[in-house]
């Protein structure tokens, strides 16, 4: 029988491109089945539905600071003079059908993007997926939540009302404070004098094109590096770190993730129908003699707003410069808090002497001290978070506005210490549990008199999977120097290559 048209075109493609052979490899891939990789998941799915919608609203956004005069559907703007960038937001979300659901859709799919991006790098950070082969990935995630703060730094900051506008501000005294050249920083980036002509199409060129574009690639080398180094899973009866237990990419990986998408975008699509973000036209436009009451930006730079409300007003004055520290420190200590999340790979490997490949992941009671630092920079970041709205709590809570700053400069070096040292005393306690299941076997409730008269309550032993799992895992040496590897207590494993793991060099 002579093949078909279909076969045909397939078997050209085939020829040229190789897909069938790639077909065979890669869609057989096997997926570990975990509700925590679907963080991942989240992220992707958020970039995808940011990138839908922002194409939507470039269709009707203009990036232009230049004056006009307000005539349209929201009547208490009407006569008031604004720039096109705000009018055109305003005309997004009064004139435009379906406009303000696709902004809000946009706004929301952005704070859950970012925060599903910091909540996807804690859990590889957790349960040590970063570890070798796989530092560079790390990377790129990390590369992927840095730029993704900006992204939103820039977006929130194109309709160029009054929120906004305080946010540049802020930008704008960030760059002055920076020695020598902060004053050309700011002329280069704003075209002048504050607020400038520029800002605005400057940041919308970022906005839609750099970093999407940046962003774009460095989701698919991550996806193509997840897909080269293969899925690390969780330690149980059957998973090696020479194997991956789970389901095929296709039929059924493929239909649980595509269901998936929609029902993540259903979620978004429902916040962003019943729930306001952002309604730009309670602040009205931007002008630099006014400010907003509250003015805060989006949660994922509220740490980096809350080092500077804490900080004192400090300046010093150097031959003849001034300079800023009570701006300056914080510009200088925002980067450094996530640089450490970044490195952090290459100095666990330093410190622990830890060279080995790593396909099963750790559970974070049996590495306390990486599982404390996690805990303290995560306190750390929260305690900065409650400062960057130090009005708000301030006024909730009827409090002194000095005495919540004073407590977050407190707290600032205080919290971080305590939650270090609690949690990596409670991962030693449950380490503990761990052994004293492993030794004795899981309490019955059984309450039996021994013959010497002492009462006792009756143990059984745990069931082979559940022993495996809680034995299946290097015992971690701490973070405090070279400390000679130790073994499994299941024995050594094999490396996918052959090899025994920690000779490959």
């Amino acid at each position: 029988m002579s093949a078909g048209r279909g076969e045909r075109l397939a078997d050209w493609f085939d020829g040229r491109l190789g897909i069938h052979t790639l077909g065979r490899k890669y869609l057989r891939k096997v997926f570990p089945d975990h509700w925590s990789f679907l963080l991942g998941e989240i992220c992707l799915y958020s970039f995808v539905v940011l990138v839908l919608t922002g194409v939507y609203l470039t269709l009707f956004f203009h990036p232009s600071t230049n004056e006009v005069t307000y005539q349209g559907s929201y009547v208490p703007l009407n006569g008031v003079r604004m720039s096109e960038a705000y009018a055109s937001t305003l005309d997004i979300s009064f004139d435009v059908r379906g406009g303000l659901l696709i902004r809000q859709l946009h706004h929301w799919a952005a704070l859950v993007f970012v925060a599903g991006m910091l909540t996807h790098m804690m859990r590889h950070f957790f349960t040590g997926s970063f570890r070798k082969p796989r530092e560079i990935n790390w990377m790129f995630g990390w590369l992927l939540l840095f730029l993704g703060l900006f992204e939103g730094l820039f977006g929130y900051s194109l309709p160029d009302d009054l929120l906004s506008g305080t946010g540049l501000r802020f930008v704008h005294g960030a760059l002055l404070s920076v020695p020598v050249v902060g004053t050309y920083l700011a002329m280069f980036l704003f075209g002048g004098d504050f607020p400038g002509d520029d800002i605005v199409a400057r940041f919308y060129s970022l906005h839609v094109l750099l970093i999407p574009g940046v962003m774009a690639a460095l989701i698919v080398a991550h996806l193509l590096l997840v897909v080269h180094h293969k899925h690390t899973q969780f330690a149980g009866p059957g998973r090696t770190e020479r194997n991956v237990v789970g389901t095929p990419f296709m039929p059924v990986y493929l239909a649980k993730a595509g269901g998936f998408f929609f029902l993540v975008f259903g979620v978004f699509a429902l916040i962003a129908g019943v729930a306001t973000i952002n309604p730009v036209w309670s602040y009205g436009p931007y002008r630099a003699d006014q400010v907003s009451t509250g003015a805060q930006p989006d949660w994922y730079l509220g740490f980096a707003e809350g080092l500077v409300r804490i900080m004192p007003g400090w300046e010093v004055t150097l031959w003849g410069h001034t300079l800023v520290p009570g701006v300056l420190i914080p510009v200088v200590v925002f980067p450094l808090l996530l640089v450490f999340i970044g490195v952090y790979p290459f100095l666990e490997a330093r410190f622990t002497g830890d060279r080995d490949e790593h396909h099963l992941l750790d559970r974070p009671r049996d590495r306390p001290v990486r599982t404390a630092i996690g805990a303290a920079w995560i306190s750390l970041y929260l305690v900065l978070l409650a400062g960057g709205g130090n009005d708000i709590v301030a006024t909730r809570l009827h409090l002194s506005i000095n005495t919540v700053t004073w407590a977050v400069r407190t707290g600032m070096f205080l919290v971080p210490a305590v939650v270090f040292v609690v949690t990596r005393r409670i991962c030693l306690g449950l380490r503990l549990r761990d052994r004293e299941l492993v030794a004795h076997g899981r309490a019955t409730g059984v309450i039996k008199r021994l013959p010497h008269g002492e009462y006792a309550e009756a143990h059984e032993p745990l069931d082979r999977a559940r022993l495996h799992t809680l034995t299946a895992h290097e015992r971690p040496g701490e973070l405090v120097g070279h400390a000679p590897r130790r073994r499994s207590v299941a024995g050594p494993v094999r490396s996918e290559r052959g090899r025994t793991p920690g000779r490959s060099g």
